[in-house]
């Protein structure tokens, strides 16, 4: 491939892209205290945002990475909160181990129902993906309301999570529901602040895969 600009990249090798992109994230991150097996999250976050704030404003229990793995080696399937965040996980690595990715917002019977309580789609979609994936990986990047609803069926004993990876973005209820994620004795990752979004959500749920995978 030519180029007919006057900037000419480093390299067009995506795997040299990808490990010099990791290169300088850790020399531009400097000293942090996450752990040896929390890293790779973190920087697979900020290669996906090239956001250090973000990455830095990372949360884990202390057991979410070894439950996240346990979850994708188990097949246990991923709820993701949109079909943003469906489309960016890697499928691969879930169905090697018998796993499945599943996105319940937009299906007939959850419009319905969000219809019928005049309510959100997200809180409905929680409340049936609860019923389907005990023991999976619930990754939600975009709705607060999903996130707080699942913190809520936690904390009533109808929901039991492998890991939640709850990283919504936005500026109503979605720092408020990160803090209230934090506050359960449950595996999870999620982030201080409004920051957050699909591609958060999608690059944790990838690192933690490649992790099983290894």
């Amino acid at each position: 491939m030519e180029f007919h600009t006057e900037f000419k990249p480093l390299t067009v090798q995506p795997q040299e892209i990808e490990a010099r992109s990791f290169e300088m994230i850790t020399e531009e991150l400097g000293p942090h205290s996450f752990t040896e097996e929390q890293y790779p999250v973190v920087q697979r976050v900020i290669h996906a945002s090239a956001d250090f704030e973000l990455g830095r404003s990372l949360v884990f229990h202390k057991d979410a990475i070894r439950a996240g793995i346990e979850a994708v080696r188990s097949g246990k399937i991923v709820v993701a909160d949109v079909q943003m965040v469906q489309v960016g996980i890697s499928k691969p690595r879930i169905e090697k181990f018998g796993g499945d990715v599943r996105v319940y917002i937009s299906d007939p019977d959850v419009m319905a129902e969000a219809k019928r309580l005049d309510t959100t789609r997200a809180i409905v979609s929680i409340r049936k993906a609860v019923k389907e994936a005990e023991g999976g990986i619930f990754a939600i990047g975009n709705a607060p309301t999903a996130l707080l609803e699942l913190i809520r069926l936690v904390k009533e004993g109808a929901a039991k999570p492998g890991l939640v990876i709850g990283v919504p973005v936005g500026f109503v209820s979605a720092a408020e529901s990160k803090e209230e994620l934090a506050k359960l004795d449950i595996p999870f990752i999620t982030n201080v602040g409004r920051k957050g979004g699909s591609p958060v959500a999608v690059a944790a749920v990838n690192a933690i895969s490649l992790l099983a995978d290894r």
